[in-house]
């Protein structure tokens, strides 16, 4: 009997996480697991929250099954399931109560070193070539830290960090196809879209349930293990994935510099992404996060793409994409504290 393990798995991972995401809503109104707003909500309602846990369960069962029938590299799948674990654990239980942020970091830091030691260190790409060897490594979990608190910054508007996660891991694979990378590259951020499409039928806006830290953690470091992955097959699709987390990047990146500038406590909660100034400029969150998914799939992609063929010198592309993203940012005020938070209207 012949099956496609590129169909099947994925196929599962969605209606896993799909189903999984209701019965925990349920579970989270039973308990009481809400996330009432604060100086970084964009919400003015309380509302479920750690219904990320769907997506996590979702892709390490997926990456289980993957890993049972040698259909991902074993250090690889060892990697993102150890360091993944441990991600979605303290997300989970800072969701549930909260967790000291000096705990959080060190955990983040220690599921960062676990995935670059089990898949060999950064990729060619990362360095020009050249072997970094201990400062590499502390470099790639300074990178792998960064992806994974970035996303965490950015799921603020309901759907924007699935959305997110959907189309830069669905372009990763489109990617891969188009240049003949099939297998074992390809599978990975194949469930991780689906997984998170599955969570986006219920955290599409208005949202039921939010994601939490247990679910923006842990695709943060799928998303670093992607492109690191990526790299490690080819030293140009590293790049290739940068530029199609660009919007995430570049909005996370601009406000950190901004606040720094402006001698903010940049590590206290706040509301002055470009993404919520956005929000509360255009009158809710539907418009922002399908703006984002615009973006990724009619200006991102397509760089990453001709950059992936050679046609593009990696730096070049990147700077091409980044380019209007900063501006944008910039006109947005990224970094400037919003004075009220969006609606939460479609």
């Amino acid at each position: 009997m012949i099956w496609y393990p590129e169909v099947v798995v994925p196929g599962a991972a969605f209606i896993a996480a799909w189903w999984l995401t209701g019965r925990f809503l349920r579970f989270a109104l039973a308990r009481q697991i809400l996330d009432v707003p604060n100086a970084r909500s964009s919400h003015e309602i309380a509302a479920p929250r750690g219904g990320g846990i769907a997506i996590a369960a979702s892709v390490i069962a997926a990456l289980l099954v993957l890993l049972a029938i040698r259909a991902v590299p074993a250090r690889f799948a060892v990697g993102l399931l150890g360091g993944g674990a441990i991600v979605a654990t303290i997300g989970m239980i800072d969701d549930a109560r909260h967790v000291a942020a000096r705990w959080r970091l060190l955990a983040h830091i220690v599921s960062a070193a676990w995935l670059l030691y089990w898949i060999g260190g950064l990729p060619p790409g990362f360095s020009g070539g050249q072997d970094l060897g201990t400062a590499g490594y502390l470099v790639g979990v300074l990178y792998i830290v960064w992806i994974l608190n970035l996303t965490n910054f950015m799921d603020g508007i309901d759907g924007i960090a699935a959305i997110e996660s959907v189309t830069v891991c669905v372009g990763g694979a489109v990617i891969y196809i188009l240049n003949g990378f099939r297998g074992e590259v390809l599978y990975t951020p194949l469930v991780v879209a689906t997984a998170s499409l599955g969570f986006l039928k219920w955290n599409w806006p208005p949202a039921r349930i939010f994601m939490g830290d247990v679910g923006s953690g842990f695709l943060g470091l799928a998303l670093a293990a992607c492109s690191l992955a990526a790299g490690l097959t080819e030293s140009v699709l590293f790049w290739s994935w940068i530029i199609l987390m660009g919007v995430f990047v570049v909005d996370a990146t601009v406000t950190l510099i901004r606040r720094l500038i402006g001698r903010q406590k940049f590590y206290q909660a706040h509301r002055s992404h470009a993404y919520q100034h956005a929000a509360q400029r255009w009158g809710g969150h539907r418009p922002v996060t399908l703006t984002v998914a615009a973006i990724n799939v009619f200006w991102l992609f397509p760089l990453a793409l001709v950059v992936a063929q050679s046609r593009v010198s990696p730096l070049v592309g990147v700077a091409i994409a980044y380019a209007p993203l900063v501006v944008a940012a910039l006109w947005l005020k990224a970094g400037e504290v919003a004075l009220t938070p969006a609606p939460r209207k479609g």
